[in-house]
C-alpha cells in the first residue's frame, strides 16, 4: 500500500475516546497502512468530552471558517488537529459548538440519544469533505466506520458526485455489531433530501434505525467489511445479497494481510 492515499473516517478514534470495537479498528487499520508507507487521514467528530489540553489539539485557522448548511441552516465548521503520540498520524477533528459542545459522544447522562445526532451526522460528512477539498489531497480510498460517520458515503454519491477530486476515489464501509437503541430523527430522511439527495436513494432512513442507516450506507459504498463477528443475521444477509465486494470477519490477530489484501485485489480495481 505505498503511497495509497486512504482516508478514514469514524465515528471514534481510540486514544481520544475510550476503547470499543469502532475506536481500536478505526486506529488499528490507519497504523497499519501507515506503518507500510500508505498516506493516511484520520477525521472524527470533536465532541465535548475529548480533553483537547490532554490530547494537545489545536484550531487550524486556514481551514476553519467556512459554513455548512443543515436542514436549511448555516453552521460554522472549525476544524482542529491533533498528533497521535509516537505513531506520527495527524488526525482532523469536525467540531462546531452547536453539535459537539456538549460533553458527552451521542447520548446525555441518562443515557438518552440526541435529537440532532442525524444533523451531526450530516454536518460530519459534509465537514469531512469540504476539508479534504481544502486539503486539495486525493484518497484513493474512503474508509467509514462508524454509524455517525455513515452518511458519507451518501453524500459522495449525490451531494458531491460532480466533485472531480473525488472521481476515482472508492468507499469501503466496515459494518460493525455496535448500534443503538430506538431511531434518529424521523425528519433526517427529509433533511437530507434538502441537499438534493432522491428519495429513492434513501428510502431505508424511512425509519432511521441503526441496521436502516447502514443499509443506506451500504448501498452507497463500493465495498463492505464485516468488522464484527456477532453482527445481526439481518445486515450479514443484506451484505451478503447486496451485490457489493465484501470481506468476511476476519479475527484482529489476521486483519492486517487480509484487509491489504481486499484493499490493493478488491477494492483498487473496482
Amino acid at each position: 500500500m505505498k503511497d495509497k492515499r486512504i482516508l478514514y473516517v469514524s465515528s471514534e478514534v481510540v486514544p481520544y475516546l475510550a476503547e470499543n470495537e469502532v475506536s481500536l479498528m478505526s486506529y488499528d487499520v490507519p497504523k497499519m497502512i501507515n506503518d507500510q508507507g500508505g498516506q493516511i487521514r484520520i477525521f472524527m467528530p470533536r465532541y465535548g468530552n475529548i480533553n483537547e489540553r490532554r490530547h494537545q489539539l489545536h484550531e487550524v485557522i486556514r481551514l476553519s471558517g467556512m459554513n455548512l448548511v443543515v436542514n436549511d441552516l448555516d453552521m460554522p465548521l472549525i476544524i482542529k488537529v491533533a498528533s497521535i503520540p509516537k505513531e506520527r498520524i495527524q488526525v482532523y477533528f469536525i467540531d462546531n459548538d452547536e453539535y459537539f459542545k456538549r460533553k458527552a459522544t451521542f447520548t446525555d447522562e441518562e443515557g438518552v440519544m440526541y435529537a440532532d445526532n442525524d444533523e451531526r451526522a450530516i454536518f460530519f460528512a459534509k465537514g469531512v469533505v469540504e476539508t479534504v477539498k481544502k486539503l486539495n489531497w486525493v484518497p484513493d480510498i474512503i474508509h467509514v466506520h462508524g454509524w455517525m460517520a455513515a452518511m458519507l458515503p451518501i453524500y459522495m454519491k449525490h451531494y458531491y458526485k460532480n466533485e472531480a477530486l473525488f472521481s476515482d476515489t472508492k468507499i469501503v464501509t466496515s459494518v460493525y455489531s455496535q448500534s443503538f437503541e430506538g431511531t434518529l430523527d424521523v425528519e433526517m430522511i427529509n433533511k437530507i433530501k434538502l441537499d438534493g439527495v432522491p428519495l429513492d436513494a434513501i428510502a431505508d432512513l424511512e425509519t432511521p434505525d441503526y441496521e436502516s442507516i447502514i443499509k443506506a450506507t451500504i448501498k452507497h459504498s463500493d465495498a463492505v467489511i464485516i468488522a464484527s463477528d456477532s453482527l445481526s443475521p439481518s445486515l450479514t444477509k443484506y451484505i451478503e445479497s447486496s451485490g457489493k465486494p465484501f470481506l468476511p470477519f476476519v479475527p484482529k490477530d489476521e486483519f492486517a494481510e487480509a484487509y491489504t489484501n481486499f484493499y490493493k485485489d478488491v477494492v483498487l480495481s473496482i
